[in-house]
């Protein structure tokens, strides 16, 4: 398929799937005319991509992790040795933007409450 077509059945815009492309996360064939050609293995790529991108991944930490990610019902899981130990390591990192976050957020409350 070409990438209309999988940008129509991903749901991906053609942009967002060039940029993955580039950053190494779609490797489609092309033909002759240099159109790109994509499997139909690549839309449920595309789905773990964005669920990785939604879960805070960066394109790089995706390009590592995407080969070792596997679908059980639906649901994304690890499947290599290894990986939760980064996955945890990211979740820590969003934690503590989250605190960092609700502090600022506090802070700010306090600012407001004293203008009342």
């Amino acid at each position: 398929m070409r990438i209309g077509e999988l940008s129509r059945r991903s749901g991906v815009s053609v942009r967002a799937l060039r940029y993955y492309e580039q950053q190494g996360l779609l490797a489609p064939q092309r033909r002759p005319s240099g159109y790109r050609v994509y499997g139909a293995d690549d839309v449920a790529t595309v789905g773990r991509i964005r669920t990785l991108l939604a879960a805070g991944l960066s394109t790089a930490q995706i390009l590592e992790v995407l080969p070792c990610v596997v679908e059980i019902e639906d649901l994304l899981a690890p499947g290599c040795e290894g990986l939760v130990t980064g996955m945890i390591e990211q979740r820590d990192r969003i934690d503590g933007a989250i605190h960092e976050l609700q502090t600022t957020r506090a802070r700010l409350d306090d600012i407001i409450a004293r203008a009342m």
